[in-house]
């Protein structure tokens, strides 16, 4: 049975982001997950977990100023040291929260600076991260975001990826594979989950178009989400999607599609 992880960046929009730990819990989640912590004290998250019995399963490395349309600076040349210091904080929080899956956002392309140059900046910068977590027994994630949503995201399929994975040789280096944006990018989502399942460390899901959940769009989420059980998967699958009309009715999908929480 798959287990479900709410992301709160995305779930429970209708109350505060401090409230949204109680509310999924109250909803029935064992597991949450969210982009960034790093508003917050880790001391104060960690309390929010506590107090609602919640284990928090995933959150992101910082990635530059997202305000300013920063989506990742993993591969930028002259951010190599704000980088690195972010994989410094990211741990910090991580064992705080007691967190084993940091995901980083790799960013998109820079006008001026050559693919390739970019490329061997994103390898060394992830051999870097890699080597840090696993000194810490955490792993790290890459994923691949369609480039529809983000014009110019630097990895935007899952062979990428492992071509990436390949290149940093690092054992803890694995996809997060987010079934919303590879349906934009690639589709055949069952032969690639299966293909690659033990370089799968993390799965999102939402439904296309509109990033809502499963049963407002084109994908057979029982027959992907069944498929994923069989195959073995024994990983979280984090729900980022745009709920409608509201989280709480959103929800009613799981059911219906005959999984619990």
């Amino acid at each position: 049975m798959p287990k479900f992880s709410a992301n709160l960046t995305m779930l429970f929009g209708e109350v505060s982001f401090e409230q949204r730990f109680a509310a999924s819990k109250e909803a029935g989640f064992h597991y949450v997950e969210y982009m960034f912590p790093y508003d917050y004290e880790a001391q104060e998250l960690s309390a929010y977990l506590k107090k609602n019995d919640l284990k928090q399963v995933l959150f992101n490395l910082p990635a530059g100023n997202w305000t300013e349309g920063d989506r990742g600076i993993a591969a930028h040349p002259e951010r190599i040291d704000e980088f690195r210091q972010g994989v410094d904080r990211a741990l910090e929080y991580a064992k705080v929260l007691n967190v084993d899956l940091i995901n980083c956002l790799v960013g998109k392309q820079i006008e001026g600076v050559s693919q390739s140059q970019q490329w061997k900046v994103l390898v060394e910068n992830l051999a870097y991260a890699a080597e840090k977590l696993a000194s810490d027994n955490r792993l790290l994630l890459i994923e691949p975001i369609n480039t529809f949503d983000i014009p110019g995201f630097l990895l935007s399929t899952t062979r990428q990826g492992i071509e990436l994975i390949k290149e940093v040789k690092a054992d803890n280096l694995k996809i997060q594979y987010d079934v919303y944006h590879m349906q934009k990018m690639e589709g055949n989502l069952v032969s690639t989950i299966e293909a690659n399942l033990e370089r799968i460390g993390h799965i999102q899901i939402a439904d296309n178009p509109g990033r809502h959940q499963p049963g407002t769009g084109e994908i057979n989420y029982r027959f992907v989400l069944e498929a994923i059980d069989k195959m073995g998967y024994e990983g979280y699958i984090g729900l980022e999607y745009i709920p409608e009309p509201d989280t709480k009715a959103s929800l009613s999908w799981i059911e219906s599609l005959g999984f619990s929480l």
